[in-house]
């Protein structure tokens, strides 16, 4: 199935770009998130008519995701838990928790945006978590797990 991208896609393509992908992928993920559209003559057209707006929005998004990097990058994150003998938790700490500690210190993150390539926390410590901000922006944060005292 061939595309035309709307959107700039994370090992894909850009903005404009015509890409053939998977039926499943653009029928289900791409189109339906306006992210692509069909390649048909028309809609090429249409693309390279509008091409200066969706570049000028992807800008407005570039940006928005470097500030929220500027605010988010280095942050450290102090979750309380409930802990066992060995430091073991009762339960884990999940991106939910780590979206909730965000939200005390007022900075406004998504479940989505939160990457725990380990998995949930299940132990106390320092542990490196990333977010995924915008396909080329990814902070680094540091959430720390203490015992509830």
């Amino acid at each position: 199935m061939n595309v035309i991208l709307l959107d700039n896609v994370e090992n894909l393509g850009s903005i404009g770009d015509l890409v053939k992908v998977k039926p499943g992928y653009g029928r289900n993920f791409l189109i339906p998130h306006g992210k692509a559209a069909l390649a048909t003559p028309e809609n090429m057209k249409a693309i390279e008519a509008r091409r200066a707006e969706l570049e000028s929005a992807a800008a407005g998004e570039m940006a928005a995701a470097k500030s929220r990097f500027e605010a988010i990058n280095g942050t450290e994150l102090v979750i309380t838990a409930n802990a066992g003998t060995e430091d073991k938790l009762f339960g884990s700490v999940g991106p939910i928790d780590i979206v909730d500690a965000f939200e005390k210190i007022q900075i406004q993150v998504e479940r989505s945006e939160v990457r725990m390539p380990d998995g949930p926390i299940h132990e106390l410590g320092e542990f490196p978590v990333g977010v995924h901000l915008h396909s080329e922006i990814n902070a680094e944060i540091v959430v720390r797990v203490v015992t509830a005292e």
